[in-house]
Parts: structure tokens; C-alpha cells; sequence
């Protein structure tokens, strides 16, 4: 899976407060019903499908923080309906997963956010250059590395094209660095290290990031940019970055538990959704989004991607391969959050008309516009 900047998703969560507190209070009075949110989708879900060329849409809605409803439309594969039970491919919202491993660890004090990881492990490809033991888990989980998205970009080889910490580029191979760095620290394989600490603590017990006998007949089958059928890619060996199957109810009772900080420390939870460096001039500019719809700020925080709008704030990670679009997103002045999976490669236009219904954000809808070009 390749990611272009343009497909690098974002948002942040802001400090609570007593006056927030009532904004947040009165906010979340004037949100849309949502049952009557519901309707509507059940009205136009359909139609969107067969509009865009989208086999499927899972959808989960959290309001006051707590999962409202889940529905799903469309079918599956050719002939076989989509239900809850199914399973799709979130391609890279598989990362805030592993980020929370990597967090409720460091919270358990198995391993320190800002410490070298040389001491455990250093890819052979890049032993020769110092700038290796500047790598801590922060720097990868804020995509600071300096590594390209995959290392085939970069002729098969990972290599530091800047200084750690020093500038921002979305990376897959940070993840699989950290992921395996986490493993040797721990002594443990990352899938267990998953199971221990977030998918059995919170029950994700259709989730996995290789496959399981519980697979069968439930996967979502890909379909690509042409409509053309494609087989599900699954994994027998984890990827970090990429490639989990889960349901929307699933990653919907991940999401509530990353809102409400279950699981971390104080100090930890409080740097969860601090942006590490602002890189909003990335997406504001004329061929992106213009002026009036840029967030204040814009950048990476541990694991999420983050957009500071002037009353409130985005939380958000997408995902994108061949053929599956995915997105994830919380405003937690509103408590409300989204899940959305396609398994389509048009899926980010289903997107975009979902996650516009189910929340009122003008600018917020002008980057998913920009999203489903």
C-alpha cells in the first residue's frame, strides 16, 4: 500500500476545561438525533452505493460518547449481503491500533516514549548512520522518522532522508520498525502484545491482524478504481501499518476507549493529541484546500492524525488500498464519533456523503471533498 501526501489524514483533542465543558454541554443538545441520522442514512446509503460503484458500507455512530447504532448496506461479495459480521481490511487505520499497543506499554512502563531504540533493535540497513539512535517510539508514532512511506520507495533499502524529529513524512516503515522494536523489547510477538493489551481488554474479538479460522465466509472483497473484482489481501505474517480485519463495532469500541483515555496514564493520555509539528501549509494552498476551510493547525499526535478548528477538533485516521476506503474520526467537545469501511477503491466518495451527514463541519467536509477527487 502506497500512501500519497494527499491521502495523510488528520486531527487533535483539546484540553478540557469548565467553560468547555459547558460549550461541550450545549454542543452536543443541538446534535442531530440519532435515530433520525439513521433514517436518513438507510434513505440514501443504497443510492450512494450504486452511484459511486461501492460494494458495501459498514457505518458505526457514537454520540455522548457511547456507540448510538451500527448499519451496514450493500453486499459483501458478488451475491453475498453485507451484515455486521463482516470483516474488512482498514488498510491504515490498522495504525492507531498499534500506536495503542504501544501506548498502554508505555503506560505499564515496558517501554519510555523517548527512549533510544538502539538498544533493541536497529535495522541492518541503516547501522552505519548515527542518526539510528535518535529513533524513539514518539518519533515514529508522529511520523518523524525520516523514512520514506515504504522502503521499496527508496530502492529496497531504508534510508534517513532528513534528521529524526526534524520534519514530518508519513511512513508505514516507521510503524513496522516500531512494531518490531516493541517485540524484542517485550519478548513477545506484536499479535500477542495486541491481544494483552487492547483487543482482549476491550473485547475486539472480530479483530485481528492475521487471519483466523473465524475468517471464513465474513471478508469483505476488494473492488477496484474500474470496478474490477479483486481477492482480499490477508495476512499470515502481521503487518503494523496495514491490513487488519475488523467490524465497525468493533473498532467503534476501540475508538470510545482511545476518547476516553482507558488504559494510559494521565501524563500519557494528555500527549496522545498534542500535534508534534504543524504541517498545515501541506494541505492549505489552491490546488488543496483554499483559506477559508483550513483548521488552525494540522499535524500528527501519537498514533492520530489532527485538525484544530477555532470551536472544536478533529481526531481522525484514514486508510486506503487497492481496493478498500476506510475513515475514523472524533470530536471530543461533541463526544461523537464516526467509523466508516468500503470495500471499494471509489469508497472515500461514500465517505465523504456519510461523514457529512453525521457531522456538521463545513471545513471539515471541504477536506473530505478535496479526499474524494
Amino acid at each position: 500500500m502506497t500512501h500519497l501526501p494527499k491521502a495523510a489524514l488528520f486531527g487533535l483533542c483539546l484540553a478540557a476545561s469548565a467553560a468547555l465543558a459547558e460549550q461541550q454541554n450545549i454542543t452536543r443538545d443541538i446534535t442531530p438525533d440519532a435515530h433520525h441520522l439513521q433514517q436518513q442514512l438507510d434513505k440514501q446509503a443504497s443510492e450512494w452505493l450504486q452511484e459511486y460503484a461501492v460494494p458495501s458500507v459498514a457505518v458505526a455512530y457514537i454520540k455522548s460518547g457511547e456507540l448510538a447504532w451500527t448499519a451496514v448496506y450493500g453486499e459483501q461479495s458478488p451475491g453475498v449481503p453485507a451484515s455486521p459480521q463482516t470483516l474488512y481490511n482498514i488498510a491504515s487505520m490498522t495504525k492507531p491500533i498499534t500506536a495503542e499497543v504501544i501506548l498502554r506499554l508505555a503506560a505499564a512502563q515496558q517501554l519510555g516514549l523517548d527512549e533510544s531504540m538502539a538498544g533493541h533493535w536497529v535495522d541492518p540497513d541503516i547501522k552505519d548512520n548515527p542518526w539510528h539512535r535518535l529513533l524513539t517510539p514518539r518519533i515514529h508514532l508522529t511520523h518523524q522518522t525520516g523514512f520514506a512511506n515504504w522502503r521499496r520507495d527508496t530502492e529496497n533499502r531504508l534510508t534517513f532522508q532528513w534528521q529524526p524529529g526534524t520534519q514530518t513524512g508519513y511512513s508505514g516503515e516507521g510503524y513496522e520498525y516500531l512494531a518490531r522494536f516493541a517485540e524484542l523489547n517485550t519478548g513477545q510477538n506484536f499479535t500477542e502484545l495486541a491481544r494483552q493489551y487492547v483487543f482482549g481488554p476491550l473485547q475486539m474479538h472480530n479483530s485481528s491482524y492475521i487471519e483466523r479460522d473465524w475468517f471464513a465466509g465474513r471478508v469483505a472483497a476488494p473492488v477496484g478504481p474500474g470496478g474490477e473484482p479483486g481477492d482480499p489481501v490477508i495476512r499470515q505474517n502481521r503487518i503494523a501499518s496495514d491490513d487488519l480485519y475488523t467490524t465497525a463495532a468493533d473498532y467503534a469500541g476501540f475508538l470510545i476507549s482511545v476518547m476516553r483515555n482507558q488504559g494510559l496514564n494521565e501524563p500519557i493520555a494528555k500527549q496522545r493529541l498534542q500535534i508534534a509539528q504543524d504541517i498545515k501549509d501541506n494541505l492549505c494552498h489552491p490546488e488543496r484546500l483554499q483559506p477559508e476551510h483550513c483548521p488552525e493547525r494540522m499535524g500528527f499526535g501519537l498514533g492520530w492524525s489532527v485538525f484544530e478548528y477555532p470551536q472544536e477538533t478533529v481526531v481522525m485516521h484514514g486508510g486506503g488500498d487497492w481496493g478498500e476506503r476506510t475513515l475514523g474520526f472524533f470530536v471530543p467537545e461533541r463526544q461523537l464519533g464516526v467509523i466508516i469501511f468500503t470495500n471499494g477503491a471509489n469508497g472515500m466518495r461514500v465517505i465523504r456523503d456519510i461523514a457529512g451527514m453525521l457531522y456538521d463541519n463545513p471545513k471539515y467536509q471541504a477536506f473530505l471533498n478535496f479526499q474524494a477527487r
